[in-house]
């Protein structure tokens, strides 16, 4: 009865020393095995499966892939073990494990475990992607080449690798993401940005829409390209449609760019709607004059598209549109006017602009039941809703670097 009771204490004594990331019980003998790490960098078996041979892995049919390994040796005693499995498309992985794999997302406690397929799907999918990321994933089986990792359940230690397997025949399939509507596009060019062609500013949401974003930018023969934050950059034959409602004489450029014939400041417009078929979101650009506006009540008016409160657009791609001055001390407001070439576009305060610090560009992104400062206080929950509000005095001016983001009123 008192060596059950030892017996009893000296295993919790081990699992305290497994926690503890110590060796061994305080006293052993032949009936209680002790936490021995130095064979964990022997490895372990993982079995290939009995019918691995003669089936194909259907990974989009099936929930999950039946995987059996024996324990690392530990020293004898079955402490809890966790197991990460890890694939690989290329036959180098059998004895080279640096060649490229990914390690699967779900971990097991048991050495006989229900891997989750369509995490090996997708890991498949990736890792050949990554290969060729111009190819389209191929429909057909392949080998795929399986080992695990293990570790003492809730520690660092312990790291054993299994032997590597070979599942000969795995039928993976590329499942398209749900086409979604991108929160805000970018626009890359030779006037974009402080750095040609590496700078991106951003085409924002118009306030409240999904799928409309606009922006102002300077455009000529060497045009632009954009993307939907996920550096696929498009030009001129990946976009829908472009309506060119400014004259700009718009084409496509080197490199399949949207260049313009007529260089000069233009409102880009952009549409996009998801295709439910094809699952693809569809853009269509729309090119406007440049036609930027003050309002408000230090502007005089609140009319949208009041000629006497239009700014003058610079002559130069790095020049500085200019407003009218303010007639009254106040709060500034601004917008991009979208209903220009007779386009009938969207209302002004969809597409107002503040200048956040007094210096950058901020679009808005959030209700204004009446300054700047109040919506960013009340609605938006900013921490410092001061900073999104211009005070403007009579006689003063705003400018604004479209190229680089920035402004000022002076």
């Amino acid at each position: 009865m008192k060596k059950h009771l030892f017996n009893i204490g000296c295993i919790l004594a081990l699992l305290a020393t497994v926690a503890l990331g110590t060796t061994s019980c305080s006293k052993d003998d032949d009936s209680n095995p002790t936490l021995d790490l130095s064979h964990a960098g022997e490895g372990f078996v993982l079995n290939v499966p009995a019918n691995a041979a003669n089936n194909t892995y259907d990974l989009a049919a099936a929930e999950n892939v039946e995987l059996t390994c024996h324990q690392p040796n530990y020293g004898g005693v079955p402490y809890v073990t966790r197991y990460f499995v890890q694939v690989a498309i290329d036959q180098k992985f059998l004895t080279d494990t640096t060649t490229a794999h990914k390690e699967l997302k779900t971990s097991y406690t048991s050495a006989d475990m229900m891997v989750a397929a369509n995490e090996m799907n997708d890991s498949i999918v990736a890792l050949f992607k990554d290969a060729n990321p111009d190819a389209n994933y191929p429909n057909s089986p392949r080998p795929v080449y399986v080992r695990l990792r293990a570790v003492l359940d809730n520690t660092h230690s312990g790291l054993s690798y299994s032997n590597t397997i070979t599942l000969p025949s795995v039928l993976a399939t590329y499942v398209a993401p749900k086409a979604t509507l991108p929160a805000q596009l970018y626009v890359m060019g030779a006037h974009v940005g402080a750095d040609a062609w590496k700078s991106q500013m951003p085409m924002p949401q118009a306030y409240g829409l999904a799928g409309n974003y606009y922006g102002v930018f300077y455009i000529d023969g060497e045009g632009i390209k954009w993307n939907a934050g996920n550096n696929d950059n498009r030009g001129y034959s990946r976009t829908t449609a472009i309506n060119d409602l400014a004259g700009a004489g718009v084409k496509a450029g080197d490199d399949d760019r949207i260049a313009v014939n007529k260089a000069g400041w233009y409102t880009l417009y952009m549409i996009g709607e998801i295709d439910e078929e094809a699952n693809v979101v569809k853009y269509t650009l729309n090119i406007l004059p440049a036609n930027v506006y003050i309002c408000g009540d230090a502007a005089g008016s609140w009319t949208q598209g009041d000629a006497s409160l239009k700014c003058t657009a610079p002559a130069t791609a790095d020049g500085e549109f200019v407003s009218p001055a303010f007639k009254a001390a106040g709060e500034m407001r601004a917008y991009i006017d979208t209903k220009a070439g007779g386009f009938d576009g969207l209302d002004w305060w969809r597409t107002e602009f503040t200048l956040y610090k007094g210096t950058t560009l901020y679009y808005r992104d959030f209700d204004i039941p009446g300054t700047w400062m109040q919506g960013a206080k009340e609605k938006a929950n900013k921490p410092d809703p001061e900073n999104y509000s211009v005070a403007c005095s009579a006689g003063q001016k705003l400018y604004v670097n479209f190229k680089l983001g920035t402004g000022s009123v002076r």
